[in-house]
């Protein structure tokens, strides 16, 4: 691993779809034998907001490695850091930084790169679990559980044309959602406005293009991983109703739930609670493989 990578109650929603398992031909590791979890951050924020997360996973996990993956470190084959605009250069990118048989996670932007790592990696990844990861970020016919085209083409021009201000905006929207009048919203839009001042903007604008993009519909039916796919209720950025739509395109063991009096940040703000949800479903989950692969 490089230096990109740095250690650090609701009812499940799910139908089930035929699709098959993924297959390739590279050697399996043993699925439920894995003690790795890599966690993507969302669009501009880094990886600093997510740390109290990943201490919590590292209680919850003990004797596992967490790591925390910067976009900031990532390179070009070529060098110089990434910031193109093409999807499979990025998952090229991410891929070079991860080890066979991490369980993957990710907010936002980061899950939606996450679910097309686990479809690339396939059975080199035992589980997948997303954040306030919408299928598509951007309304696209069919899917209408998301954010309006035209909201976010004007959010991308004043990404161009104003970044601070823009960036500013966005960790408010961030921020929102959840308790009205919430304690904390003034300072943790704050705290979220810094770390995107830290983002360099090319790879900024790169990331609005994958959001653009990225369209996971059909992948998330087709993973062999387990999947549990977490919804803030008051988000101001992923739809309500994007919880129930992904649950649409799971398989049968797919999981997508909801978190109550939330917003976007939810992954930062209950830290404790979020880690307790992902410790359940992995540790569940590796048994569940023991289990089967124990059996004549």
């Amino acid at each position: 691993m490089t230096s990109a990578a740095r250690p650090l109650a609701d009812r499940p929603l799910a139908d089930a779809h035929p699709d098959g398992p993924c297959r390739t031909a590279l050697p399996v590791p043993d699925r439920h034998d894995s003690r790795q979890l890599v966690i993507l951050p969302g669009w501009a924020l880094g990886v600093a907001p997510l740390e109290p997360l990943a201490d919590a996973l590292r209680q919850g996990l003990p004797g596992w490695e967490i790591t925390l993956l910067d976009y900031a470190a990532l390179t070009c084959p070529e060098g110089g850091r990434l910031a193109c605009h093409d999807v499979d250069d990025w998952l090229a990118a991410l891929e070079r930084e991860l080890p066979d048989g991490a369980w993957l996670c990710g907010w936002s932007l980061g899950g939606m790169l996450a679910s097309a790592l686990a479809a690339r990696r396939c059975e080199r990844t035992p589980g997948l679990v997303t954040l306030a990861a919408n299928a598509s970020f951007v309304a696209r016919p069919g899917w209408p559980a998301a954010m309006a085209g035209e909201t976010f083409a004007a959010f991308r021009l004043g990404f161009e044309r104003a970044p601070a201000r823009t960036l500013e905006r966005f960790a408010q929207l961030v921020a929102q959602g959840g308790a009205p009048h919430r304690a904390g919203s003034a300072r943790l839009a704050r705290e979220l406005a810094a770390a995107c001042a830290e983002t360099p903007r090319d790879q900024a604008l790169a990331g609005l293009s994958l959001l653009e993009t990225l369209d996971l519909r059909e992948t998330l039916g087709q993973l062999s991983a387990s999947q549990l796919h977490l919804f803030a209720a008051d988000d101001a950025l992923v739809p309500g109703g994007a919880c129930q739509a992904v649950a649409d395109c799971l398989p049968a063991s797919g999981r997508a739930e909801r978190i109550a009096a939330a917003g976007h940040a939810f992954p930062l703000e209950r830290a404790s609670e979020i880690a307790a949800r992902l410790v359940a479903f992995i540790t569940a989950n590796r048994v569940e493989h023991a289990d089967v692969g124990s059996r004549p």
